[in-house]
Order: structure tokens, then C-alpha cells, then sequence
């Protein structure tokens, strides 16, 4: 991996001896992260007014700053105030102006959780926080109520709650490790955990969500990626929001990875004045591409405690979204998604590309403009589904297939089931007819 001349500054302002073997050190690097304003200005040169330092210190009093040594030097210490590295990493006073529409956790997770550390949201999937730890606090967190303010990893004990429920939930077949980061847990640690989600017999992959390749890349170790090979299959996705964050070290990780045979996914949020930007957003998933990571989602920036002068208008996502459809390769085309507050979970956002239709045509629009039609078939009756699976008479060919029973739209969908409409609980009208 490189070791570049402000890297070099950084660490010689850090008084190391070995520089680049201690830098290249990831538990080193754990152990010098910046947490305070004195580190700050003494490790980037960068000296702020006594009016900033001010509302920096009043910030990191209510949400913590932690820094990794390497991700700070990816900051242009001669022009930082807008620099997308330093906005992600450094606090701001903007942080304290919180709205009525802000949240401490807008996506409902602690009330989706059955069971202590397990987040059950979706019916085939849960998410297991295996850590409130990371190598550095992103400020545009949408757990800033766990992560930094209560640093702490469950013990398997702990987990063996969340283990069970996985073990009595036959439906669960795709298990997400978050947190907090799942990669700040020690190998044998994690190592033990994903022996005993892969031992379950019905779950049939686990996913790892982390950002140690953009803030932290030397933790993708040999001895982890050997690691990490024996539970296949295995998914990661990481979170890289600007091209800035792709380096020589971030690339030699991805490739460890992907050299692997892990798939890997990246998860982007889209952020105000630090990717919002359809050129940036495209230049980025192209960067990803050619590291073998697919751009996997746009994330609208949640309405978490803090985040307000994150978040974008959801048409600045579309427009995004428009200048990527058509204008690049599918490949290069994450799904757009609000994840929507109270728990709704992700809904996918897309330009209009469908303008009307018929009994017998529908009118399309391409990205270019232009307006055409499709012609829908004359009679669907031959392959007609009424989704009575049980007494259907065609050769499925779904080994080991598992039905669910079905929910929300597709339930109105379902011919078998006699649910016409789905109202909310509570509603004035419904409350009338009792």
C-alpha cells in the first residue's frame, strides 16, 4: 500500500518512529484516531478561529469526534472548509440545530427489535447490531444515539438472544451484520459468530456492512480476508459518498476482497454540498466499477438528531438519478431509496419513465426524451397466475422454495386471498362503523 507525503506529515506530527509500517498498522491507527480539538489542529496544522473552536468543542460534548489518522489525511489541509473528507469526518456547529422533524432513531429500529441486538423489519432478513464501535464517527450517522455515545461490542453471550431468534425463524434466510462497524470486532471474535449464523441451516447468506475500506483500509488483512472465505456465501458492502475516497490503500483493499470472491456492494448517502452532484455521484460509481464493487444504493439522508444541513431536497436525488439512466451503464446505476421514517424500510425513488396507459398500450419516455409505446399483449389468459401455489397445476421448479404468507400490496395482488384493501388502524371512518 502507498504511503504518501501528507500521510508522512501526519504521522511525523504523530511522533512515530517506523512511519509507514505503524501507519500501515490498523490497531496503531485505532490507537492515534483524532478525539479532541488540541489533536486536531496539532495533527492537520490547521489552526481555527477561537469563535470555531468554540462550537466545535460545544458540538463533540453532545456527538463525539473520532477520527482515524489515515482519513485525515485525505483532507486538502490549504483548502478544507469545503472539503468533502473534512465535512464527513470533522464536527460542525450545525450539528446542535436540530428540527421538530429530526429523530433519535427516525428508522424505528429499537422498536422492530424482538429480541435484544436483532433488528426483524422484513420477512425474509434481519439486521444484527454486532457492534456500537467504529474505527471513526461519520457525522451524517443515522446511529448517532448508539454509535460514540455508548462504545461497546456485545459478547456472544449477549448475541445469543438474537443467535436463537435467527435459529426459531425458519423464514430468516439473509443475515445482516451492522453495528457500529462488524469489521472492529477481533478476528477470533468474529470468527466465532459467523460460525454459529452459518451453521443455521436455513440461513442461506450473510451480509457485512462496513466502512473500514474508505476510513480505515488497512483492516482488510490477510488473515481477515482468509477469514472471512469460509462462511461463502458472503456479502459486503461498504460506504464510499465521494471519488476523494478512493485511494491506492482503499484499492488494494477492495481488491484483497474481491480477489476473494466476495462480492462487494457500496452503499452511498447522498450528502449536501459533499456529493450532491450528478457528476461526482456518476465519476464515483464508475471508480467503483473498476474496483469491482457495484454501486448498490442512493441513500436519501435520514432525518436523524443532527443531520438537517446533510439532507437534499428528494428532487436533487432524481435529478441525480436522471443524469445516471441511460446517460452510463446499467451496472453504474444504484437504486435511489428513502428509508422511510417510523420503519417503513427502504422505498425505491425513480424518475417518471411510465406516462400512461390502456387497456392494451403503455406510453414509455427514455432518457433522452423520447416518447414511445408498448404494446401490451391480447389475451395474458394462457399464463394466467391467480398465487394459489398449493393447487397449481405448472412445473414450478423451486427447490426448496419457501412460501410466505402475503403482505402489504402484494396481498391485494394475491387472487387466493380475499383482502380487497388494506386501511390504516384508527382511521375516523373505520371508527365510526364500530
Amino acid at each position: 500500500m502507498m504511503y504518501t507525503e501528507q500521510q508522512k506529515k501526519v504521522s511525523e506530527r504523530l511522533s512515530i518512529t517506523d512511519s509507514k509500517t505503524q501507519w500501515q498498522d490498523w490497531r496503531w491507527q485505532l490507537q492515534h484516531s483524532i478525539k479532541n480539538i488540541e489533536m486536531f489542529e496539532e495533527v492537520s496544522g490547521i489552526t481555527l478561529k477561537e469563535e470555531d473552536r468554540k462550537k466545535f468543542e460545544q458540538t463533540v460534548e453532545k456527538f463525539p469526534m473520532n477520527i482515524t489518522p489515515y482519513y485525515l489525511s485525505l483532507i486538502d489541509f490549504t483548502n478544507w472548509t469545503y472539503d468533502p473528507v473534512f465535512m464527513q469526518s470533522v464536527p460542525s456547529y450545525q450539528e446542535l440545530s436540530t428540527s421538530k422533524y429530526e429523530m433519535n432513531d427516525p428508522l424505528a429500529e429499537d422498536k422492530d427489535s424482538p429480541v435484544p441486538y436483532l433488528t426483524h423489519r422484513y420477512p425474509d432478513r434481519v439486521l444484527v447490531h454486532v457492534s456500537n464501535t467504529c474505527s471513526m464517527y461519520c457525522r451524517h450517522c443515522t446511529r448517532k444515539r448508539k454509535v460514540g455515545d455508548r462504545d461497546s461490542i456485545p459478547s456472544l453471550s449477549e448475541l445469543s438472544k438474537a443467535i436463537d431468534y435467527i435459529k426459531s425463524n425458519t423464514n430468516i434466510r439473509d443475515v445482516l451484520l451492522s453495528g457500529g462497524d462488524p469489521l472492529m470486532l477481533p478476528d477470533d471474535y468474529l470468527d466465532a459468530l459467523l460460525d454459529k449464523i452459518h451453521s443455521i441451516p436455513h440461513v442461506e447468506i450473510i451480509r457485512i456492512g462496513t466502512r473500514m475500506p474508505v476510513v480505515l483500509p488497512y483492516r482488510i488483512t490477510d488473515n481477515l480476508v482468509e477469514l472471512l472465505k469460509k462462511y461463502a456465501p458472503l456479502f459486503i458492502n461498504t460506504h464510499f459518498n465521494h471519488p476523494q475516497e478512493i485511494t491506492r490503500s482503499s484499492k488494494a483493499a477492495l481488491k484483497k476482497l474481491a480477489d476473494a470472491g466476495i462480492p462487494l456492494g457500496n452503499q452511498t448517502v447522498l450528502l449536501a454540498g459533499v456529493n450532491d452532484c450528478p457528476k461526482i455521484i456518476k465519476r464515483l460509481n464508475h471508480l467503483l466499477l473498476m474496483n469491482r464493487v457495484r454501486p448498490y444504493y442512493i441513500y436519501q439522508c435520514d432525518l436523524s438528531e443532527g443531520l438537517g444541513h446533510f439532507r437534499t431536497p428528494v428532487g436533487k436525488g432524481i435529478e441525480i438519478m436522471e443524469s445516471l439512466i441511460g446517460h452510463t451503464s446499467g451496472l453504474a446505476v444504484p437504486t435511489y431509496v428513502i428509508d422511510a421514517p417510523g420503519g417503513g424500510g427502504k422505498i425505491p425513488v425513480m424518475p417518471n419513465y411510465l406516462i400512461s396507459w390502456s387497456t392494451n398500450k403503455v406510453i414509455l419516455r427514455n432518457y433522452e426524451g423520447v416518447i414511445t409505446t408498448y404494446k401490451e399483449p391480447d389475451s395474458y389468459e394462457p399464463n394466467f397466475c391467480n398465487r394459489d401455489c398449493e393447487n397449481c397445476d405448472r412445473q414450478l421448479n423451486i427447490e426448496e422454495g419457501i412460501e410466505h404468507e402475503t403482505v402489504g400490496i402484494e396481498k391485494l395482488m394475491c387472487n387466493v386471498d380475499t383482502t380487497i384493501a388494506l386501511t390504516p388502524a384508527g382511521t375516523e371512518r373505520m371508527n365510526r362503523r364500530k
